[in-house]
């Protein structure tokens, strides 16, 4: 008996120690069979009333009436709660109808036992209290607290009562039920191990299964949802706008020259930028929207609005959040993100589409600059569509002979002699005629043509400066694809040595903008270039953030002024100041200056009282074929001689 309690109280401690959600599962078995239930309560009860009614004993009768209502109340019960969501819930009323029911049933058993005389009343009494004892202690043995006391309460009662008349042989039936008690309660502690086990081991791999599923929807890097778990997330949320009358916006998100970071710092600094960045996203939209990586560099956001303009403030406070540096291995990485946004139901109502359309908008973001929010317009698709007519058409392009140079002449302010001129690169396509620079050259820098091009035009621009006045030197663009690949020196020599025009009569232009992508390697290219005597210029000097720091590392040796300020010059004297400014500076850093973009007479006069070395635009020449320039070169040009003589020269026609 120390032991049976020894080890009730072990049950009652275990019991407490088990996970919610087993315990869920254990007392959800308690209402598995209603059947059983039910045919228990209404045969108990069906007997209960025939033992009272056959008796007469209004002691019974009152015991047989308790224990139909009670067994009515526990069938609605249990099929009520069946029905419900809210099985968990129900263990506290199913112990009390449950220890109810097997008291009223004991008692009854032990008011007929010292009530009544007759032999079969007693027999139909016990049998049916043991009976119900027995089948409790299987049906209820997921929660054996609940079954050990429903045992006692229907057994012990019929014990007690077999030991009233002192008689030999009801003592001795009174030991046996106390030992079929000891017994079941053995069985269902038993019993009860074996379905926690089960239970355990089911819910373990339930939970691992849960788990897995899970993991397939999370991101492995960052934790964040992946592409999988967006999409369903996303249809459902599209499924509920109609009911809720919101917006739902879709914020697609690139991270600005992400492989740049990885090709500098490692793998493992772009996986921490990575992190970063979903770290802070999910901070800001946690409980608000959802956040996924698409894959690589590519982060989406979801968030229900209620007009553009809120989805325009997310889409700036997300600028923020990604522009902040991130500390690795003692660096500072620095990210900016462009972001196209598309809104449900105004740019669709499906998935696919919105997916689309915010695709075309990031598209448009990162070709008008990165670091920006736009949102969808469906011109977008219109653009696009060129786009990629475009791309495809300039496949060949080079074979075919479509391209040529033109030459814009550069005009030294002092003598008025031509100093050097700028090839310019056109395309005529046969399908879309004279495309602009601006438009085919980002398309070729994407596809990866500009490197091939960008080398043909090398060749082809020594190749016609060779001919020119052993003084003049020539111009040529650098695309930042170009300048970052390893092969750009081999080009340049390569051109030199076929065409025979001496390095120091090359000039290589770069933007400020080139710079900004990656300052070893930029530093190393031009350093490069300047140890074989080829000249560099910072291009459209002025615009960029960080314009005087590149003085004291690059290599330049001109400075390209802006044809923003040019342009200003007749209209805004603090543009005259920067121009002066930037003249000025050069020559103490020994650099020669060219103001680009001159365009009216007043303009020029201005560069000259700045002592600007050289300028260049349609005021003084436009582009032209290499042999209109030769001809400036061979021909005697008064108009360019007066230059020199402080003259304004007549708009070029």
């Amino acid at each position: 008996m120390e032991r049976l309690i020894s080890r009730i109280r072990r049950l009652r401690q275990a019991d407490g120690r088990i996970s919610s959600r087993v315990r869920a599962v254990l007392v959800e078995s308690l209402y598995a069979s209603p059947r059983s239930l039910v045919i228990g309560a209404l045969t108990s009860s069906a007997i209960a009333a025939v033992v009272a009614i056959c008796s007469g004993d209004e002691w019974l009768v009152v015991c047989a009436v308790a224990v139909g209502l009670v067994g009515v109340v526990r069938i609605v019960d249990t099929l009520w709660t069946r029905q419900s969501a809210t099985v968990p819930d129900q263990e506290r009323g199913y112990r009390l109808g449950a220890l109810s029911y097997a008291t009223l049933l004991g008692l009854f058993g032990l008011l007929t036992l010292t009530r009544t005389e007759n032999g079969v009343l007693h027999l139909l009494s016990v049998t049916t209290a043991i009976g119900y004892a027995a089948g409790i202690a299987g049906r209820n043995a997921g929660r054996p607290l609940i079954a050990l006391s429903q045992l006692c309460c229907a057994s012990l009662p019929l014990a007690v009562g077999l030991l009233i008349p002192v008689e030999p042989l009801k003592a001795l039936m009174a030991l046996v039920i106390v030992l079929f008690v000891v017994a079941m309660m053995d069985i269902t502690q038993q019993t009860y191990g074996a379905i926690l086990r089960a239970t355990i081991a089911s819910e373990e791999t339930a939970a691992l299964a849960e788990h897995h599923a899970e993991m397939a929807r999370r991101d492995d890097l960052t934790g964040v949802s992946n592409r999988t778990a967006f999409r369903e997330h996303f249809e459902e949320r599209l499924q509920g706008l109609a009911a809720s009358g919101d917006r739902l916006a879709l914020l697609w998100l690139d991270l600005d020259r992400f492989k740049e970071v990885n090709d500098s710092f490692g793998h493992l600094a772009g996986n921490a930028l990575l992190v970063a960045v979903a770290r802070r996203l999910n901070e800001r939209f946690r409980g608000k929207g959802l956040v996924a990586r698409l894959g690589g560099d590519e982060f989406a956001v979801l968030c229900h609005v209620s007009h553009h303009e809120t989805a325009g403030r997310i889409g700036t406070a997300i600028l923020d959040l990604v522009r902040q540096p991130v500390s690795f291995s003692g660096h500072m990485l620095h990210i900016t993100p462009s972001i196209g946004v598309a809104i449900a139901p105004d740019d669709g109502n499906d998935a696919d589409t919105l997916l689309k359309n915010a695709d075309l908008a990031l598209y448009r973001a990162k070709e008008s600059g990165r670091g920006q929010v736009l949102f969808y317009e469906p011109v977008m698709d219109e653009k696009i569509e060129r786009r990629r007519q475009l791309g495809a058409a300039m496949n060949g392009a080079l074979e075919r002979n479509e391209f040529h140079l033109l030459f814009q002449p550069i005009f030294c302010l002092t003598s008025g002699d031509i100093a050097s001129c700028e090839a310019l690169l056109r395309w005529d396509s046969p399908q879309f005629g004279a495309v602009a620079p601006g438009e085919f050259i980002p398309i070729a820098e994407e596809n990866g043509l500009i490197v091939p091009i960008g080398g043909w035009v090398l060749h082809q621009a020594c190749q016609v400066a060779s001919g020119w006045a052993s003084t003049a030197t020539i111009a040529v663009n650098l695309s930042p694809v170009q300048l970052r690949t390893p092969e750009l020196a081999v080009t340049v020599v390569s051109a030199l040595q076929a065409s025979g025009l001496p390095a120091k009569r090359l000039t290589l232009e770069v933007t400020e903008t080139v710079l900004l992508d990656d300052v070893e390697r930029s530093l190393a290219a031009l350093t490069t270039l300047n140890q074989i005597d080829v000249c560099t210029t910072l291009d459209d000097f002025g615009t960029g953030y960080s314009s005087l720091s590149y003085l004291t590392q690059f290599p330049f040796q001109t400075l390209k002024i802006d044809r923003s300020f040019v342009m200003d010059l007749e209209h805004n004297p603090a543009s005259i100041a920067i121009v002066q400014t930037i003249v000025e500076l050069a020559a103490k850093l020994g650099m020669r200056t060219v103001a680009e973009g001159v365009e009216t007479p007043a303009q020029l006069d201005q560069l000259r009282r700045t002592r600007c070395d050289a300028v260049q635009g349609y005021l003084l020449a436009k582009p032209m074929p290499a042999n209109e320039v030769l001809a400036l070169f061979t021909a005697a040009c008064p108009a360019t001689k007066s230059l020199g003589q402080g003259h304004s020269l007549p708009e070029a026609d």
